[in-house]
């Protein structure tokens, strides 16, 4: 069996393994490392669930997603109903800064805008309204707040890489203000995924490019 074969039966178990996806309606390529994900899902949620599964199994480079969401009609809402939900869970989520988030919500799909102190705040938002009923898309344009003080941040980000396991010798870290930059190389994705949120974690951090590689 090629590598490709064996790595897309890995991927195919580990959706069947999460319990959050319907693994019978997703497709699946493998070419190189680089999954290619396809078919539909019933809900956002489960979209975003399905690529995160992806991205645990060993041998993932990277993941093209082209899975469609198709709400079941007991689930369909209308904007104004998921805008007003939209806001109201965001009100209740301890997490995000009260008034910080702006909703925009347009045929099921979901823009948020503001600006916030922390990515984590950030994340947070687009969480509160994955999950919510008729939600086909969620965009993320919401910002971090620059601080005045980022001159130590790529010292910062890369003492707290080394706290982990990561060796100095794969992963660089490069800054301009706030906009911080990771290059270098990982064996996982999920490794990848965790340097970009330990840069994240950086007191003035705004922008994480992540230009990492999985080898």
């Amino acid at each position: 069996m090629s590598n490709d074969a064996m790595l897309k039966q890995s991927v195919l178990d580990e959706l069947k393994w999460e319990p959050s996806v319907t693994a019978a309606h997703i497709g699946v390529i493998a070419k190189d490392g680089v999954i290619t994900l396809s078919g539909h899902v019933e809900n956002y949620a489960e979209k975003h669930a399905a690529e995160t599964a992806v991205g645990r199994v060993k041998g993932v480079k990277a993941v093209a997603e082209e899975l469609e969401v198709r709400l079941p009609f007991d689930t369909k809402r209308g904007d104004d109903a998921i805008a007003a939900a939209a806001i109201d869970r965001l009100a209740w989520d301890v997490s995000v800064p009260r008034d910080a988030v702006r909703v925009k919500v347009e045929k099921g799909w979901v823009t948020l805008t503001g600006q916030v102190g922390w990515h984590y705040q950030r994340e947070a938002a687009e969480q509160d309204v994955r999950r919510l009923f008729g939600v086909i898309g969620v965009s993320n344009q919401t910002t971090v707040k620059p601080r005045p003080d980022a001159s130590n941040i790529s010292d910062n980000i890369v003492d707290a890489l080394h706290r982990t396991w990561f060796d100095p010798k794969t992963v660089t870290v490069t800054t301009e203000g706030g906009k911080v930059r990771l290059t270098g190389t990982v064996h996982s994705w999920r490794d990848r995924e965790m340097a970009e949120s330990t840069a994240w974690a950086a007191p003035g951090a705004t922008t994480v490019e992540n230009d990492i590689a999985i080898v």
